[in-house]
This record gives structure tokens, sequence and C-alpha cells, in this order.
């Protein structure tokens, strides 16, 4: 009967127009039995209706394979089939990225393997191992561990992002301020200035408080009304050996102090046009003064300090001596509590005010010995009464601050030029410094990031002496080259209204004359 058989099923499979009624079990059919199989096999104990059960259920009308894989597809996706609202993958706003490009080996390698080794390994081995990397795979410090080839997909319409609204400025573009403001680049007005001396060590401008600039060119000293634009002379030395070393305004008042190289203080009144007072008890020339209400003080070529009581007689009331060479920087604070001395000999030394005067102990209360070169320009800190700014010359060309409170250095910034004066600004937390070799140049600085605002390239040589006028805005600069520029590069906030009014003269009248 066995042959029938087989004649009865070659039969049945030539017969393409018929379903195939017996054939092969499908792979995923016997996987199914084998397992229902092993299960009857470990419940020996088990009754024969329940086995009688177990082999019925795996005989049963097979399913169909596609509800296989899916049932297979749920036991190993979590949290699939769970309920039937999660959104297909093209249906929300869930992107899968494609990991063909992902390096999973680098990964690895990078995260735990690389860096203990690294750190075990000497730095000859290291650096080997760095170049042999490099050679073999690249430069992986650029490699990315995921890396996505495909953009993220559009979110659909109507799809609200609550973060969005969250992380984004609520600010209004339109009334957003302006970060800076124009500063002018070149000069408001150019004076000429012939015969200025150019000396490093020499201060020979200053801008008083009523609006009077003094020029000291060689032997002669000549005003400059800011208010009306007129041109005076006010004294002129009797022989062509001598010449005006400093000028500096007593703060309040018309009274001008001038220094010679005759080793003479002598005392102007301005208004009166007349010199009412000579003080002699230096030795060589007077380089730089400084006023602290009624007390001048004056610095020598021999690096010694005099204090002058101009109210007295006997006007010379106190001596400072720590310098050791010629003393071209001197600046009051403007509390009056300390003076701030620059010397030839690099040191900057800070002084108390009842320092050297009577009984009191005539040593510095600071030393700062970082310059490298001779530090003339000092200028103290409107706001910050503590804190001093100093300028090295040639071979230091830095700028640097001081806490003359604690005696600690604050910051410095290589200017890049010799530093000859510097100002800080009324309006503004900023300064500004006047340069020699080899810029010649102004810059306006940012405080106390001192990131650079701007810089003014108006002198053909370098910039000796600046001045700025009482109110804040414009700054006059004495260059080498023989001319005055002046610069309005603190020009006040219109925002604010500060109306600081020197003159009823416009300033385009103001500008018309010259020094000589």
């Amino acid at each position: 009967m066995a042959h029938f058989n087989l004649e009865n099923e070659v039969s049945n499979a030539l017969r393409y127009d018929a379903p195939l009624s017996k054939g092969p079990v499908p792979r995923w059919q016997r996987k199914k039995m084998e397992l229902s199989m092993s299960n009857l096999s470990i419940n020996t104990s088990s009754n024969d209706a329940t086995l009688n059960m177990s082999l019925n259920k795996s005989l049963k009308a097979p399913t169909s394979p596609k509800k296989v894989l899916d049932d297979w597809s749920k036991r190993l996706t979590p949290g699939r089939g769970k309920t039937n609202k999660s959104p297909l993958p093209d249906q929300g706003d869930r992107f899968i990225p494609h990991r063909g490009a992902m390096q999973f080996d680098l990964g690895h390698y990078m995260l735990t393997k690389g860096k203990s080794e690294d750190e075990a390994l000497s730095p000859n081995s290291a650096h080997y191992k760095k170049t042999m990397s490099e050679n073999l795979l690249g430069d992986i410090s650029n490699f990315r561990i995921l890396a996505y080839q495909n953009k993220a997909p559009q979110a659909p319409s109507g799809h609200a992002n609550g973060l969005k609204i969250l992380y984004s400025s609520s600010k209004n573009p339109g009334s957003t301020k302006k970060a800076t403001r124009h500063i002018p680049q070149n000069p408001e007005k150019i004076l000429d200035a012939p015969d200025i001396m150019d000396d490093y060590y020499l201060n020979l401008i200053d801008w008083s408080s009523t609006n009077i600039l003094a020029v000291a060119l060689h032997g002669t000293l000549y005003l400059w009304n800011g208010s009306t634009g007129e041109i005076s002379q006010l004294l002129d030395l009797p022989t062509m050996d001598e010449y005006i070393s400093s000028v500096s305004w007593l703060p309040e008042g018309n009274i001008l102090a001038v220094g010679t190289s005759t080793a003479e203080v002598q005392l102007w009144d301005v208004g009166a046009e007349k010199r009412i007072r000579t003080m002699k008890s230096h030795s060589s020339r007077i380089p730089s003064m400084s006023w602290n209400s009624y007390i001048l003080s004056s610095g020598c070529r021999t690096g010694v300090i005099h204090h002058h009581d101009v109210r007295v007689a006997e006007h010379h009331v106190g001596t400072l001596s720590n310098h050791t060479q010629e003393i071209c920087g001197l600046r009051w604070s403007l509390d009056g509590r300390h003076l701030a001395s620059g010397g030839n000999d690099n040191l900057v030394n800070v002084w108390s005010s009842s320092a050297g005067i009577g009984q009191n102990d005539g040593r510095p209360l600071h030393t700062f010995n970082e310059h490298q070169a001779a530090v003339k320009a000092l200028a103290w800190c409107p706001w910050q009464p503590n804190i001093l700014a100093s300028g090295g010359g040639t071979a230091d060309r830095h700028i640097r601050f001081w806490n003359c409170n604690l005696g600690t250095s604050i910051n410095a910034i290589d200017a890049k030029s010799q530093v000859c004066s510097i100002l800080w600004s009324k309006e503004y937390k900023e300064l500004i410094s006047g340069h020699g070799f080899a810029n010649n140049e102004l810059i306006i600085w940012k405080y106390p990031s001192m990131a650079k605002v701007c810089e003014l390239t108006g002198h053909k040589s370098r910039v000796l002496n600046l001045a700025m006028s009482p109110d804040g805005m414009t700054v006059v600069s004495a260059g080498a080259d023989e001319t005055l520029q002046l610069w309005n590069c603190f020009a006040c906030d219109p925002q604010k209204k500060k109306v600081v009014s020197t003159g009823t003269t416009k300033r385009s009248d103001i500008m018309k004359h010259t020094i000589r």
C-alpha cells in the first residue's frame, strides 16, 4: 500500500491549480512543537488529560506567519502591544537616527581604555602613542561616537512644543540697546604747538576746572581758553637755556604752578596774569607736580619729592626720598589720602598723606617694582579711590592696576607701546592711554576687562601728554610732532540728558585759533 501513497502524493504535487494538502512542516511550526514537547518532558507528573490538552494545542491548526512575527516583535520591543495609541514612526515627533555611521568600537575604546591607559603612560610614551594613532587612524579627537547622516524630520502640522516657550527669550528685539557708542576716529581740531619739547619725562600740558588749557612750549607758557578760543601768553623765561619742565593747575581756582629747569616752582595768578610766589628747595629740574588742597608736591630729577605749604612763608614742610632717579610721574588720589609717584628707577611708590611731614615716617606704604622701565603714567580711579593705574616705558609697555589698600596687583595688560599718560573717564567705566614708540596712538580701554574700545591714530610721533576737559568729554593730546589734537571721545550719553555747560560760544567757534 505504500506505493499507492507515494503515487498519490506525486499526483497531488503536480496539480498546480489546487492547494497542497500535505507537505513539510514550516520551521516556525516545528520550533513551536519542539518547545511544547520539551515542556511536556519536564512536567512528567502531569496527568493524561493535561498531556492530551498540550498535544491538541500543539497540533492545532497553524497560526499565520504574520501573527507569529507580530507576537515575537511584541516580546522583543518593550512597551509595544500594551496600548494601541502609540504613534507610528511617521505620525509623531520621535526621531530614530541612522545608526550605520556610529563609531561603537572607537567610542568604547575612548570611554574605557583610552583615558586610563594615557594616564599610566609617561609623557614621551603618550606622545609616541598619540603620533602613531594619528598616523594609523587619523585625528580621533574630532570623531563622534554618535553621528547623524540625516536631519530630523519636520514636526507634523499643529504640533506644539512646550519647551520652546520655556527657553525662548521674552525681550522685545526692537528695544535692544546698542552695545557701543560712536567715537570719532579723527581729532575734532588740531592746534599747532611749535617748539614743544620731545622729552618723555616732562609734563607740559594741564587743563583747569575753569576751562583754561596751559601749554608749555620750551621757555614760553601759553593759555588757551576753551570757552572763547582766545590765546594768551602768560610767561616767557629770560634765557634760551631755561625751559618749563612741568605745569599743574590748582583743582579749584586760577592758580597755576610752573616747574622750571632751574629748580624753581613758580605760582601764577592767571586771572591777574601775575606771578605771586617763587619757591626754591630743589637742586635740579622739576618734571612733575601735583596738588592736594593747599599742599603742592613736586618731584625732582634727583629722585626727591618735596611738599610745599603755599600758605606759609616756610613752604617746604616735608620730604619723601625713596626713589633713586628722576620723578617723572606724581599724582594725589581724589580723596587726598595717598600720593603715587613713579620714577626712572622703574618703581611705583604709594605714600600716605602725612608721610614725611613733621615727625612722621617718610617711608612709602607700598612699593611696586613689577615695571621694567620708567613709570610716568599714573592715574587714580574716580569711582574706586584705592585703585591706581600705572604705565611703563619702552622696555615695559604694560599698564598695571594696583589695590593700594592691600598693596597687591590686580591686573596687567601689554599695550604693545611705550605708555606716556593715562586718564580715567568721568562718564564711562573706561580709561584712555597715550602711547609712544612704536605705535604713537591713543587707546580707549574698557575697565575692568581691558578690552580695546577704540584706537585713535592721529599723531605722526609719540604722544607725550594727555589732559581732559573739565566736562570730561574732550581729551587733548600733545605729540612730539608739535601738534595738539582734541578728541571728542567721551561724549555724554544723550539718553541720560546730562548737559554740562562750559560757555556760551559754539564748539565750532572755539576751535578757530592755534597756540601760536
